[in-house]
């Protein structure tokens, strides 16, 4: 999973665990926090765009997928943007412009609630507040419906296999299901589904999903929700496909209610779960501007 390209590939240590990264470019840190089912890979064009554009552009593979260690435990969303700050300090900076989609997106929101220092600006991609992803999964029939694969991940072992079944062809099919009428390129949706079975990554990458359900009862969910009640000082762009059938534009409108300081809410028509690669000029142009506004 470590794709030839202008990019360097390495390992690094942070929180507990080992770390893959492709990074390119000099400047300002930019990293970017991919979702499921993708992995590093998924920020290739933004890359390139953020090198030529004077950016150090770091891609990170999440705990549990690509080449980064799949640990036992670790999954919950504290544990897992500290994951992604810790990072940001073993690369040797202070801050970063930090960038996640779908569960990389909730880890930035986490992550701008938790080490606030360290995240110089926000970009948020397909991804609900946490707060408004809570209520949304307990009173809203819409995007219960659309999360039915998160509900299906809540059995043991089930999902796991049937996820690497077939060549993972569920996850091609996912993939086709999420985006809008720009689907990803065949490369791609070979790359994430020959990542996905890579052993234990099936398990890994569903046990945060796990995590969102189950935890809504106990303790620590609700200790979670009160948590992300705290505002965010960072200036967040909020990206959303309007087509997105995964998390509805509904669900994710919103989110500038935690954000004390700038906010930018953009839709984009016509664009599915996968802005970044669906719509990769429009939506580089939107991170591009955002960075630039916020380099200080």
């Amino acid at each position: 999973m470590r794709q030839s390209g202008p990019w360097t590939h390495r390992d690094l240590a942070a929180n507990g665990a080992r770390f893959h990264i492709a990074e390119l470019g000099a400047g300002p840190l930019v990293l970017l926090v991919h979702g499921w089912p993708e992995y590093w890979w998924a920020w290739r064009h933004q890359m390139t765009a953020l090198a030529e554009a004077g950016y150090r552009a770091v891609a990170l593979d999440v705990r549990g997928i690509g080449g980064s260690d799949r640990t036992p435990r670790g999954y919950d969303p504290g544990n897992l943007a500290l994951d992604v700050t810790g990072v940001i300090r073993s690369l040797g900076e202070r801050r970063a412009h930090l960038v996640g989609h779908a569960s990389g997106g909730t880890l930035a929101w986490v992550a701008a609630v938790m080490r606030p220092s360290v995240i110089q600006s926000l970009t948020v991609v397909s991804a609900a507040h946490p707060r408004d992803l809570r209520r949304a999964l307990l009173t809203d029939r819409r995007q219960m419906a659309a999360f039915e694969h998160v509900l299906g991940f809540q059995r043991p072992w089930i999902p796991e296999r049937r996820l690497v079944a077939d060549d993972a062809a569920v996850v091609g099919r996912y993939l086709d299901a999420w985006t809008g009428p720009k689907k990803l390129d065949e490369a791609a949706v070979h790359a994430y589904r020959q990542a996905i079975q890579i052993p234990s990554t099936a398990h890994c990458s569903i046990e945060p999903y796990r995590w969102l359900l189950r935890s809504m009862a106990r303790p620590d969910g609700i200790q979670f929700a009160r948590r992300m009640k705290k505002p965010i000082t960072a200036p967040t762009l909020h990206v959303q496909g309007a087509a997105d059938p995964v998390l509805l534009s509904h669900t994710a409108l919103g989110g500038g209610e935690y954000v004390s300081a700038p906010y930018r809410w953009r839709l984009l028509p016509g664009v599915g779960h996968f802005p970044h690669e669906e719509a990769p000029e429009r939506f580089t142009a939107e991170l591009l501007d955002w960075v630039g506004q916020h380099k200080e």
